[in-house]
């Protein structure tokens, strides 16, 4: 086997994993989105115990929703993994502010993941 045919088979399951990852986290995000776009009544109250209006429950569903959209369009994956990613900032803040120690693992976790996916998505520019 030739150096280059290695290289191509790195690069292919690099590929394949950035792939599986994103389309994990759209799941989750899809899911995530769609039921607060359903307007469920857990959303609702914990965003009221966070102290934010009813109507950011909606506006986070529909960035969670958008950017799980994004990240399985591979063109446009970095822009919606940089979207989930801001999303996530706010949601450990939140969760920190709050003193919600127990809830931060899973944030972090996705923030991780979002980050493998941002840093292998990276837009160049010329």
């Amino acid at each position: 086997m030739h150096k280059a045919e290695v290289f191509v088979g790195a690069r292919t399951r690099k590929s394949l994993g950035i792939t599986i990852l994103s389309v994990v986290l759209a799941l989750m995000f899809l899911g995530a989105g769609g039921s607060k776009l359903a307007g469920m009544q857990m959303h609702l109250e914990h965003f009221a115990h966070w102290g934010y209006p009813s109507w950011f429950v909606y506006v986070i569903g529909t960035v969670e929703v958008g950017g799980a959209v994004l990240l399985l369009i591979p063109a446009v994956r970095f822009y919606g993994a940089a979207l989930l990613t801001c999303n996530m900032v706010g949601a450990t803040f939140t969760h920190i502010k709050a003193g919600e120690w127990t809830r931060l693992p899973l944030p972090v976790a996705v923030l991780v993941a979002l980050a493998v996916v941002l840093a292998s998505s990276r837009r160049t520019y010329n």
